[in-house]
């Protein structure tokens, strides 16, 4: 076997290699690294440190629900928060980000009303998500559903993705619709999910909503598919009155054109 120049690698390592950095161009996951001793490459931990201060950002700030709202014009929009007064509060207790506080109550009880879709952006666990999305995908959103009523928009603050049932209760909804930053992770921290939950009450629970995840534009499902989808979902849990583990995204999905002479 002849000896190998400085530099060169042996067939195995090579084909390895080249296997190695085809699958990570398929996938955001953190695989095949690499090494430099016992060690993972500098580049690699700073690219990691950097995701993770990130995903920590998008957990800890703070929605700028003005400039929401202005984005959101001409649509009517109601500022309320959760009854956890603060993000500190609300990342220890779940169960006061699902509670309005009696201030948003009282406001949400005056208002009132009577609508087929009620839409909640709530900042969740990436204000960094809804602040660059959520106007956007509620917007695509209602223009799936030219012909039903729909009420206010609602922006809340501390909010888990139960506080659309009592929110919505108390605008006569007949389907919430809830927007909200989901958890950050590794590869993404600032997607949005849509949660949406027939006759919303309190005490409806994860399994009577449906949900439609992983919106964003970094190779995430794209506003315009989500709005497709919450449209489909909508129309059907209107006609069927349910939601949830009973109502199943059976859309029949668009084949691609084959021509039957090269079959």
């Amino acid at each position: 076997m002849s000896e190998l120049t400085p530099g060169e690698q042996p067939m195995g390592e090579q084909v390895m290699g080249e296997l190695w950095a085809r699958l990570r161009r398929t996938t955001p996951a953190r695989i095949a690294l690499g090494r430099v001793g016992h060690a993972l490459p500098l580049g690699e931990v700073l690219d990691f440190q950097l995701a993770h201060a990130g995903a920590r950002d998008a957990v800890h700030a703070a929605l700028d629900t003005a400039a929401l709202a202005a984005e959101l014009a001409p649509l009517p929009v109601l500022q309320v928060a959760s009854d956890a007064p603060d993000r500190a509060t609300y990342l220890r207790r779940p169960d006061l980000g699902r509670r309005l506080s009696e201030q948003s109550a009282a406001l949400l009880a005056e208002t009132g009303g009577r609508h087929d879709v009620v839409f909640v952006i709530g900042d969740g666990l990436s204000a960094t998500g809804v602040q660059a999305g959520a106007a956007r995908l509620l917007k695509a959103c209602s223009a799936q559903l030219g012909d039903l009523t729909i009420g206010p928009v609602v922006v809340a603050t501390q909010a888990r993705v139960a506080l659309g049932d009592p929110i919505g209760a108390a605008l006569g909804a007949r389907v919430s619709v809830m927007i909200i930053g989901e958890r950050p992770g590794l590869s993404v921290h600032d997607s949005l999910g849509i949660y949406m939950t027939f006759a919303p009450h309190p005490g409806r629970s994860d399994a009577e909503r449906n949900c439609i995840s992983n919106i964003h534009g970094a190779g995430g499902l794209s506003p315009q598919d989500a709005a497709r989808t919450l449209g489909w979902l909508l129309r059907e849990a209107l006609r069927r009155e349910l939601s949830g583990v009973s109502l199943k995204d059976d859309q029949t999905p668009a084949l691609p054109f084959e021509d039957p002479g090269r079959a």
